[in-house]
């Protein structure tokens, strides 16, 4: 039988993690409740069911995530009878006194490495899985499927190991940990294909919908929560909009639209030019080198 090449992707993704699975004691899934951890959740029920997940999902919650990607986390977690472990920025802040970034675009989002690694020391996690994309930005690209972190969570390009034949090799020494990738080799275009041929469903952020805006330097940034705090050269809008991705709501941008169906955004995403990091992450734009300067600090 002639496999598609979603079905060449889906088949891969299984396969890594079941890798995980079998090479790893306690590995664990991070899980947001956007778009490409849901499309994680729905790999791992084909990989286990009608067993339970050989891991727990975790999520690193800054206290200012989007309530409706919140709502549908728990809600999904729930319906499928998987344990989920939160952790909060805000306890990390507080319990190692860490001093919060302030100014006209300051975010927790760095500070979610610290709150990680307090989660992965905590359980003794050995594998994190996680959503991160290679078209997503230059230093994902160039990062492994199995990417294999030292004993402070710091990740060294010169130090990654050969994958060929879809070999993986989480061999790791006490105190180092693997954060795994298994939709590494997707595209943007690839997960909502398969979103949509898998009717799987997600929160409703990200079809198009009216919203209160605060247009910053050109971006269209969410009043929600009250996280950013209008200053006298904002402007306060109403526009149609949808997110693109659904981080930190300090840091990440929405994208003018009219596509509130599943096709109307795949096709909306085949006329783009511009990935979704690209268009809509603020923290990425910080400098060159904002993503690898993090991940070599821990970040996942």
């Amino acid at each position: 039988m002639k496999l598609d090449y979603l079905d060449q992707l889906e088949s891969e993704a299984i396969h890594i993690m079941r890798e995980v699975a079998g090479q790893f004691e306690r590995p664990a899934l991070l899980f947001s409740g956007g778009k490409d951890s849901i499309t994680l959740v729905h790999l791992a029920l084909k990989a286990f069911r009608p067993g339970k997940f050989p891991f727990p999902l975790l999520h690193v919650d800054t206290g200012h995530n989007f309530q409706e990607a919140l709502d549908f986390r728990d809600n999904l977690a729930e319906r499928i009878g998987e344990k989920l472990i939160v952790r909060y920025v805000e306890d990390t802040i507080r319990e190692k006194k860490l001093k919060e970034p302030t100014g006209r675009n300051a975010t927790r989002n760095g500070l979610q490495t610290f709150t990680l690694l307090d989660a992965i020391e905590e359980f003794e996690f050995d594998a994190c899985i996680g959503g991160a994309r290679r078209d997503e930005e230059k230093a994902r690209a160039k990062e492994r499927v199995f990417s294999v972190r030292d004993e402070f969570g710091s990740w060294d390009p010169k130090r990654q190991r050969p994958e060929l034949w879809n070999l993986y090799n989480g061999r790791i020494h006490k105190g180092e940990n693997v954060r795994v990738f298994p939709i590494s080799n997707w595209t943007e275009l690839d997960v909502w294909n398969y979103i949509r041929r898998e009717k799987i469903d997600l929160p409703s952020i990200y079809f198009a919908h009216e919203r209160e805006l605060l247009v910053r330097d050109g971006k269209l940034m969410a009043t929600a929560g009250g996280v950013i705090k209008p200053e006298p050269d904002d402007q306060i809008v109403t526009r149609r909009v949808r997110f693109r991705t659904v981080g930190d709501i300090s840091c990440t941008a929405a994208s003018e639209s009219e596509a509130d169906t599943l096709d109307a955004v795949i096709n909306e995403i085949q006329a783009t030019r511009i990935s979704e990091r690209g268009e809509t992450r603020m923290d990425d734009q910080l400098s060159e080198a904002a993503m690898e300067d993090r991940k070599k600090g821990g970040y996942f």
